[in-house]
């Protein structure tokens, strides 16, 4: 074990007032911004015995998330509205520590940007082609859309301005291409070339949007099938996870990150091209999970964008993917030096596939919209 690491953990623990002792930590490979590890605490269980208690300590990466206060603020808000509905029900509680008499849900301790919450003993997935999994992440997600349906979504600070504003993600890929700092654009000139070429299929929702024709909602922005929790005897769905980027979106955003993530018949980080495409029975799975809590709730117009939402939403990465390449690899993590080259490949192709399956995506959207409207 990592003795700094562990000295540092302790003491992000001991601000919190974690009750018993560190025993150990395990890094646990959630998502590719945080550092998150499961840290266990040995404590008396009341009858004089030593019981081991799990904590997630989550160090919040404040290059990607700039204000991780205003970040913590609207978790704040969306658990809090959620616990008040749904009290007896599981939800994420983040523990406290103090500064100068006030209660805070974070530590930032002069170098780094902490958080824990209780460990759930849970089931993840980074891919899956179970269809019962796949549909329960579709319920959880819109669930979470629908319990938060009359929450004002202005009460919500953006904490990543134009997270999914893919009009702006497609003027910083341009800048990237432009300045080149690394040298790199030549390598992956046809890349950026499919990219461009298809902008304004990509930014069909953006616009719509900035044009007032979709709603405001409040939306999660990192829908992931690997972040619902299972059970892991069930696998019924436990619940949403990783909030980070919940604020104000359009309700498009969450179903075609999560399909574009879940679909895939490959990891998005796969280099096996040949094998990227869109699995139209986990698409159906997530669909009709998904839109039998919310299709009530949406408008015809939200509804007849779901399918193109998956195109543009993985266009919209692999511009986020590339731009992070030709700028050096500042944002996401890397595993080696080719990887997020491996990643616009796998999204564009991905891209490719979803042109080819678009009818049939939205025939099966409003097929599900249809049976649930009823």
């Amino acid at each position: 074990m990592d003795q700094l690491l562990i000295e540092k953990l302790t003491k992000v623990g001991a601000a919190f007032r974690l009750p018993g002792l560190f025993f150990s930590y395990e890094e646990v490979n959630m998502g590719n911004i945080n550092h998150t590890y499961k840290v266990n605490y040995v404590m008396d269980d009341g009858f004089g015995r030593a019981r081991i208690k799990p904590f997630l300590f989550q160090r919040v990466n404040t290059y990607a998330f700039k204000e991780p206060v205003k970040l913590m603020e609207n978790i704040d808000k969306v658990t809090e509205f959620i616990r008040g509905k749904r009290p007896n029900a599981l939800n994420l509680h983040f523990h406290h520590t103090e500064k100068d008499g006030v209660r805070l849900t974070y530590l930032f301790d002069g170098d780094e940007f902490w958080r824990i919450t209780n460990y759930v003993p849970s089931v993840t997935f980074m891919t899956c082609n179970d269809v019962k999994v796949v549909h329960n992440a579709g319920e959880a997600f819109g669930d979470f859309m629908t319990v938060l349906s009359d929450f004002d979504p202005k009460q919500l600070y953006y904490t990543i301005p134009d997270f999914h504003n893919t009009r702006k993600r497609y003027e910083a890929l341009k800048k990237s291409v432009a300045a080149d700092v690394k040298g790199r654009a030549e390598l992956v000139q046809d890349e950026i070339d499919y990219l461009l070429l298809n902008e304004d299929k990509a930014c069909t929702l953006t616009d719509l949007f900035n044009g007032g024709k979709l709603p405001l909602r409040v939306t999660h922005n990192d829908t992931k099938i690997n972040n619902v929790l299972f059970d892991e005897k069930t696998l019924e769905s436990l619940l949403v996870v990783d909030l980070d980027t919940v604020m104000p979106g359009i309700i498009a955003s969450d179903f075609g990150d999560a399909v574009r993530f879940a679909a895939n018949f490959t990891a998005e980080d796969s280099g096996d091209y040949d094998k990227v495409g869109v699995d139209l029975n986990i698409f159906w799975a997530f669909a009709d999970g998904f839109l039998s809590q919310t299709a009530k709730a949406l408008t015809e117009l939200e509804i007849n964008t779901l399918a193109l939402s998956c195109y543009s939403l993985t266009c919209e990465l692999a511009t986020r993917f590339l731009a992070d390449y030709l700028d050096g690899d500042r944002y996401f993590k890397i595993n080696y030096p080719e990887h997020n080259v491996v990643r616009v490949r796998n999204q564009i192709a991905l891209a490719r596939d979803m042109e080819k399956k678009i009818e049939a995506m939205d025939a099966i959207v409003q097929g599900c919209a249809k049976k649930y409207r009823k």
